[in-house]
């Protein structure tokens, strides 16, 4: 392990990611939204910023030692037992795409393949009992939402994430997630996802699963379908993010693998996808004009990850007409400039803190810490899209806000008329 962290402290490795780094700003044009060309590497910059100081420091086993540690006095639990894991595995969730993708050139490629061996060097110590940044994967109930996130990660870019590594490593994960199954299966909200995604994680990986904290899961989420598009959180609709930051995606990814093992789950996933297509339409309507969007609900501080869904179904070149990826791009790095170059939303060793749109201290519930805060990269999704795809080449786009608001006639919106009970089958064991 020494040799390890030696070579992760070497100025080697660390100077070329700093060489690499590209500037965070982007020009402008009449749309709001930075110019063609310029937003792939405004969005690589803002991945590399977000992840630099969390992959750094894991890889070589200092996260627990350089990581602040940002709460409310009433934080529950005492957030040092899970905050690491929750920067880790939210981060994963969201820039694993981008480190998936493959045929990249320049200081982009050079970039992505340091990030990579991070990634890989931090899976390691996140998992090694060893370590001193060993995670917390059983203690309290926090965990289990971690290691889904972590699971997501993984799920989404197995070639680099998982394939390449160590048996070791291997072995060391698929404990861990094991492990989160001491924290009961929740039974009244969107935490069933996340037993059912370290499930469905430990299936694609080879192990057996429980069907409680799997197919169980997943028909209870389905059960609390409210329609248009959106799920209640439980029994009761929340007028929040959730349906973005937790519900659509997780079913997408876990239905997906479902569907790969057993052609039974085939139709429940086409009509989750059906479902997620019209909540993205929905939230590409929530980006104003300017960039801005309501603050509505619990865990804003998740910044832009509030849009992860409209950035999957992007990713996943499922956009409802008329809705372009041109004008998806702009919207959304719009949205993402106007937070992320907001002044406090970092700190002067460029750890996130805790806000909105800049620092905020009073957004953060008794749950919210820094490690929270790396949700906001599940909105980067579409950098596993490569340079060439439309979303990136194709000209910058009004957005449908934009539109309206400058007066162009445009057809009228209108809800899915979907009431169908989803059948999910039991996967063969």
């Amino acid at each position: 392990m020494k040799t390890r962290r030696e070579f992760f402290k070497s100025a080697a490795v660390l100077g070329a990611l700093g060489a690499t780094g590209l500037p965070l700003r982007a020009a402008e044009n009449k749309t709001g939204a930075a110019v063609t060309g310029d937003d792939r590497k405004y969005w690589v910059s803002v991945a590399q910023k977000i992840s630099r100081p969390v992959l750094e420091n894991l890889a070589r086993w200092e996260l627990k030692l350089k990581m602040p540690i940002e709460a409310k006095p009433d934080a529950k639990p005492p957030r040092e037992t899970c905050t690491y894991l929750e920067a880790f595995g939210r981060l994963l969730c969201g820039i694993s795409p981008w480190l998936a993708l493959e045929n990249l050139s320049g200081d982009e490629a050079k970039l992505q393949r340091e990030f990579i061996k991070l990634a890989q060097a931090s899976l390691d110590a996140a998992t090694n009992p060893t370590s001193p940044d060993f995670m917390n994967f059983t203690t309290g109930n926090q965990p289990l939402v971690d290691a889904a996130f972590l699971a997501q990660g993984l799920l989404r870019a197995p070639k680099v994430l998982w394939e390449p590594l160590e048996p070791r490593v291997k072995n060391q994960i698929i404990a861990a997630f094991k492990s989160s199954r001491k924290i009961a299966t929740p039974a009244h909200n969107n935490w069933v996802m996340f037993a059912a995604t370290v499930e469905v994680a430990l299936l694609e990986f080879g192990e057996p699963t429980q069907a409680e904290r799997l197919e169980t899961c997943i028909r209870k989420m389905l059960g609390w379908y409210c329609g248009d598009g959106a799920y209640g959180d439980g029994d009761v609709f929340h007028f929040d993010y959730y349906n973005s930051f937790v519900i659509q995606p997780m079913l997408l990814d876990v239905l997906a693998v479902l569907r790969k093992h057993d052609a039974g789950f085939a139709p429940a996933h086409k009509i989750v996808l059906q479902r997620a297509k019209r909540y993205a339409e929905i939230q590409e309507r929530f980006i104003a004009p300017d960039g801005t969007f309501p603050s509505i609900g619990r865990s804003t501080t998740y910044r832009f990850g509030a849009f992860q869904t409209l950035a999957l179904i992007a990713l996943r070149h499922e956009l409802s007409e008329p809705i372009k990826p041109a004008q998806v791009r702009c919207a959304l790095t719009a949205v993402i400039r106007k937070m992320i170059e907001a002044p406090g939303t970092f700190d002067a060793n460029g750890w996130l803190q805790i806000g909105f749109c800049g620092h905020q201290p009073a957004l953060g519930e008794n749950y919210i810490s820094t490690g929270s805060l790396y949700l906001c990269s599940a909105g980067l999704l579409p950098l596993g899209l490569p340079p060439a795809d439309e979303f990136w080449s194709a000209p910058a786009a009004k957005w449908t806000s934009q539109k309206l608001w400058s007066g162009e006639d445009l057809p009228a919106d209108h809800a899915i008329g979907d009431t169908r009970k989803v059948e999910v089958p039991t996967i063969k064991r």
